[in-house]
């Protein structure tokens, strides 16, 4: 094979390989001797068909396969004898005039990654702002699960519902006066008000006492999940089987059973330690801001636009989304395309960032480990249906570049740990709320640094080999803490609510898989002007264990 190259300006470069035809059709004679003995054909012996039938049966499929294998080892040759290493996959391209009998000529165009040394990370200074676990705060989140977890009792039979009520309804749904599967329930519990079911259904049970029976007519709506029913109208005959009106409720032993707990005391022990589960995912996202900050204050080198076009791609493809939810999402996508240039360069900081914690993992010995490895594909396929995880683990083993994504964020998150124990840390006591402002604030310089235009510090000269190129770096906003769920199972009644699926909205669709390259949960920017702020707090972990 002949290599020629034909640029190399930066860390762009690209190559002209020349397969001969005489390499490329010993290939295809040695897989037709493979071949001939498993042929059979009418007046041969077996094994004894000869090799220009062969090539004449099966010569396209065997050219092809040896073509392919031929610039895969080609590839594979020019990134060992150039001791390249790519950014991202190289372009392939085989010459359009190429033919059967000819030579094979490719053009390989690709980015390699720069030669960075290994920062030093000795004199590292943080600061981590620890936040202390009031009782107050339990209480507030033993509050809000009460208020979230209603209970009702029932109402005496004059009594007509209004909202906030909850029935216990029997119905049975017609569509052009046919019964359609799905459409039918007993028992099932409805609060007026709550909007569980399509709209009007609610309204017209406002006023009804326990044993009225009455017939509605709704309108399913256009985007209904079951596309046989979007758009049509129905009616629905009802039973009412009781009326029930909310109760207050108690925060005692028997509160926290609902969430299979023995005791109340136990249920406070869990929602502190969620609440300082939380305060810490907080302190390391403003720990790390920190320490990525003076990693990007000594270093200003060249970054491959491949893996920078890569990362701005996923800013962007968040931004557009959130914009499109915004009250005004042509305003929203204005004001993003305004500072379209800004994301840019903040993809590239974070590009030159991973690069920079690439080199420190490697320089001292960080790695992912194979049992990590497995448990990270693992936990990757469980995105996908089950007919295609196996799929998709064979994908990530054979390669290179995806399994390098999927690991890329537990490595980096592994060479911040190591950073950690390396750095002279202090501690300082503050309250959520300036947490928070600090990382919002944090969050605002980001952008800033981003906008002004970068020092020029030229980085030493050291050649190193960087795999896992953790190319995600950057730290995200704090997480938005989750409303309290609902009870589990604490009443039949409430527990079948949702498995009548006739009358109500359509289930929110899925959020589409993320690719394997998913950032860390903890500590990623969303490098956005300004932080999300909040929302409610997440309750504890339930057991699903019926009454």
């Amino acid at each position: 094979m002949q290599i020629t190259e034909t640029t190399n300006e930066g860390l762009k470069r690209a190559y002209t390989l020349t397969i001969p035809a005489k390499d490329i059709d010993a290939r295809i004679g040695g897989e037709i001797k493979k071949l001939a003995p498993q042929i059979r054909m009418p007046g041969f012996r077996p094994g004894k068909v000869p090799a220009n039938l062969v090539r004449k049966m099966h010569g396209e499929q065997l050219h092809a396969q040896a073509i392919n294998d031929m610039i895969r080892e080609s590839v594979d040759t020019l990134m060992k004898d150039k001791e390249l290493r790519p950014a991202m996959q190289p372009k392939i391209e085989l010459d359009q005039g190429y033919d059967q009998g000819k030579d094979a000529e490719l053009s390989v165009e690709l980015e390699v990654l720069p030669k960075v040394d290994a920062p030093d990370v000795d004199g590292l200074k943080l600061e981590r702002l620890t936040v202390p676990v009031a009782d107050e705060q339990v209480d507030e989140m033993l509050g809000q699960l009460a208020g979230n977890n209603k209970s009702y009792k029932d109402a005496p039979k004059s009594k007509k519902a209004s909202d906030g009520d909850q029935l216990i309804i029997d119905f049975v749904g017609r569509v052009d006066g046919e019964e359609f599967e799905g459409g039918a329930a007993e028992n099932t519990p409805l609060v007026l008000g709550s909007g569980q079911f399509i709209p009007g259904f609610e309204e017209q049970l406002t006023g009804v006492k326990t044993g009225d029976k009455k017939t509605i007519t709704v309108t399913f709506p256009e985007d209904y999940q079951a596309a046989h029913l979007a758009g049509k109208d129905a009616e629905f005959d009802i039973t009412v089987q009781q009326v029930k009106v909310e109760t207050d409720t108690e925060i005692d032993d028997d509160f926290a059973k609902n969430f299979g707990l023995e005791r109340l005391d136990k249920l406070k022990e869990l929602l502190r330690a969620q609440i300082e589960q939380e305060t810490n995912g907080l302190t390391r996202t403003q720990m790390k801001r920190q320490l990525l900050d003076q990693l990007a204050a000594g270093h200003d080198f060249a970054v491959p636009q491949t893996m920078v076009d890569a990362e701005f791609e996923q800013i962007w493809a968040q931004l557009q989304q959130e914009a499109a939810q915004a009250d005004d999402p042509e305003a929203a996508m204005k004001e993003v395309e305004d500072e379209r240039d800004d994301y840019r360069r903040i993809a590239e900081r974070r590009v030159r960032l991973g690069l920079l914690l690439s080199e420190i993992g490697q320089a001292n010995g960080v790695e992912v480990t194979g049992q990590e490895m497995s448990m990270l594909i693992q936990q990757a396929a469980q995105q996908y249906r089950a007919e295609d995880r196996e799929r998709f683990m064979q994908y990530i083993q054979q390669e290179p570049m995806a399994a390098a994504q999927l690991r890329a964020p537990l490595y980096e998150d592994k060479v911040v740990d190591f950073l950690f124990d390396k750095a002279d840390i202090t501690d300082r006591e503050v309250t959520r709320e300036e947490l928070e402002a600090a990382i919002e604030a944090d969050e605002g310089e980001e952008v800033a640094k981003a906008k002004a235009p970068a020092k020029k510090k030229a980085a030493p000269k050291k050649k190193a080999a960087a795999k896992d190129t953790g190319e995600d770096a950057g730290e995200k906003a704090p997480a938005k803490k989750k409303a309290p769920a609902k009870k589990a199972a604490a009443k039949k009644d409430e527990a079948e609510a949702d498995d009548k699926a006739a009358a109500k909205k359509p289930a929110a669709k899925k959020a589409p898989a993320k690719k394997a390259s998913a950032k860390s949960d903890e500590a990623k920017a969303d490098d956005k002007p300004a932080a999300k702020k909040p929302a409610a707090k997440k309750a504890p972990a339930k057991k699903a264990a019926k009454k």
